[in-house]
């Protein structure tokens, strides 16, 4: 399975996943038509299905334009039919889909919006979160709860730590501000944001990353060693979590 990442919109990145046997080619979320055909077209890669990870439309908006032209199969959870185009499969946690010879897991890793999914390649090691996790962030919480997005943290963390991660904005700079100002003793995170700045000043993006480097550098992930500093040492994982979701809602560069 090849993986083509490229930048589109104000800060999204598009995904595109192609089989060479079959010559199958999906695009991981919609963001912006235009440039999905173009980026197809420079790599000389014929678009035949569309995986939703959730309904905001800068994931889905794209999912008629590109059904009209290519008459490509939608897949996704069920809330994309808010935005208009109902998916041609709607899938749920367990749920397995198919590109050529590859095989991805659906995962049910709501919090961002209620039916928010991710597609895990298990062989491959790939792992397209959408926005539930950022390099060094996570999703504000528009639909669920902590709760629920720290469970959805959760079932991302216990994948194996050479899992690539494809996160869907470049926000990792901003999202490293924060980091820092709750965990600034950690070695691995001042040696991250400095690689961040790095990549950054070069015009280089930041993602994919992968797991086991978030495990280490990622506050949301890190909630329960940073309880005595974020609350106290008996609180819940899930407490600490929320304590700092609601700090980043409110934190200022």
């Amino acid at each position: 399975m090849l993986i083509h990442q490229f930048a589109c919109l104000e800060d999204n990145y598009g995904f595109l996943a192609h089989d060479p046997g079959t010559g199958e080619t999906v695009a991981i979320d919609t963001p912006d038509p235009d440039e999905i055909v173009q980026q197809c077209e420079a790599k000389g890669w014929r678009l035949t299905q569309v995986w939703n990870t959730h309904w905001h439309p800068d994931h889905a908006g794209g999912n008629a334009a590109l059904k009209a032209k290519f008459g490509v199969l939608v897949t996704g959870p069920a809330e994309v039919a808010r935005i208009g185009v109902p998916p041609d499969r709607v899938v749920v946690e367990g749920d397995l889909v198919k590109l050529g010879g590859a095989e991805a897991r659906v995962v049910e890793v709501g919090g961002h919006t209620l039916g928010h999914i991710a597609f895990v390649f298990d062989r491959e090691r790939a792992a397209f979160v959408g926005d539930t996790l950022f390099s060094l962030g996570c999703g504000r919480l528009f639909e669920g709860t902590p709760q629920q997005m720290w469970q959805s943290l959760c079932k991302l963390a216990a994948l194996p730590d050479d899992t690539t991660i494809y996160c869907a904005h470049e926000y990792t700079e901003a999202n490293a501000y924060f980091a820092m100002s709750v965990d600034s003793a950690n070695p691995a995170l001042q040696a991250r944001v400095a690689e961040i700045q790095r990549l950054r000043a070069e015009g280089r993006p930041t993602v994919p990353v992968r797991l086991g480097a978030e495990k280490d550098t990622n506050p949301f992930l890190r909630a329960p060693f940073l309880k005595a500093a974020i609350m106290s040492a008996d609180a819940e994982d899930c407490e600490v979590f929320a304590e700092l979701r609601a700090r980043k809602d409110a934190f200022k560069i």
